[in-house]
């Protein structure tokens, strides 16, 4: 049988950051003696991503040898967007991409109804890319466990979410991967994202505060750093400027980002522990 991670034409390997995504690039490599033909290898970020975080692909990028390609938005013009090249050291660290974004949306901020900042920054970004140098047909590689069964499901249904040009991939679920597998895998390796590893998963992941988080992981995050908090607050004071009630919060289901803010430092809890976040394209 055909190994999952095998490369067969023009890939693009999504590298988001986690735990999973790298296990997904080790294995990449390794079952294509290094880096294949007619493949890329992608980071976009946001600005709003931990330090750790892009520490980690750096280091991935450094002792393993493979040429990741850091992308961020761009906003050209109110109706057209681009992509930046970027590195390491000239990385946003500040949400600019992500300002950018929601600038470009009229201050509308993102929410779970409307979730394009992924889109937006990290699917689209990429597509920009790759058709930039020529491509017209690709594959994506996908970073989703086969313990996530409702993404499982989704790209299983769907393999064209953004465009009939692409076919998104699922590798680790087709080989059985499960979040029990990478907390092994990076147990035994020689680095590791610094963040903590609570059995391959960790809370810190992605956006540092994403509102699709459970509210009680967005609390707990600006209880053990406060100035976490600041960026997403600002932008919702920016966007009840402009808008009203679902627009002008990333989540109007439960306490703003000001309103977190103050329970954290009221030690103050009073949200679901059993809630479930909500899966995106970002992934782990």
């Amino acid at each position: 049988m055909r190994s999952p991670f095998k490369i067969g034409g023009p890939t693009c390997v999504t590298v988001s950051g986690g735990r999973s995504s790298g296990v997904q690039l080790k294995r990449v490599l390794e079952e294509n003696d290094g880096e294949p033909p007619d493949t890329l290898f992608f980071f976009e970020n946001t600005g709003k991503e931990e330090e750790l975080t892009l520490r980690f692909i750096r280091d991935m990028g450094k002792f393993w040898r493979v040429p990741i390609i850091w992308l961020e938005y761009r906003l050209e013009s109110i109706s057209s967007a681009r992509f930046a090249v970027v590195d390491f050291d000239s990385a946003s660290r500040n949400g600019e991409p992500f300002e950018a974004v929601i600038q470009q949306r009229g201050g509308i901020l993102p929410n779970p109804r409307s979730r394009y900042c992924s889109s937006e920054m990290k699917t689209r970004t990429m597509h920009r890319y790759v058709r930039s140098i020529g491509w017209t047909e690709w594959d994506t590689m996908l970073g989703v466990r086969a313990d996530e069964p409702a993404r499982v499901a989704k790209f299983r249904a769907n393999p064209h979410p953004e465009t009939k040009d692409e076919t998104v991939c699922i590798p680790l679920a087709d080989a059985g991967i499960t979040s029990a597998d990478v907390g092994k895998f990076w147990r035994e390796s020689g680095f590791d994202l610094g963040l903590p590893n609570n059995n391959g998963k960790t809370m810190h992941g992605n956006c540092d505060l994403c509102f699709l988080k459970p509210a009680h992981q967005v609390l707990s995050l600006i209880s053990e750093k406060p100035s976490r908090a600041v960026w997403w607050a600002d932008r919702e004071a920016d966007a009840k400027k402009v808008a009203h009630g679902n627009g002008a919060f990333f989540r109007d289901d439960r306490a703003s980002y000001a309103q977190m803010l103050k329970y954290a430092e009221q030690q103050i809890d009073m949200f679901d522990h059993d809630e479930e976040g909500i899966s995106c394209l970002c992934g782990d």
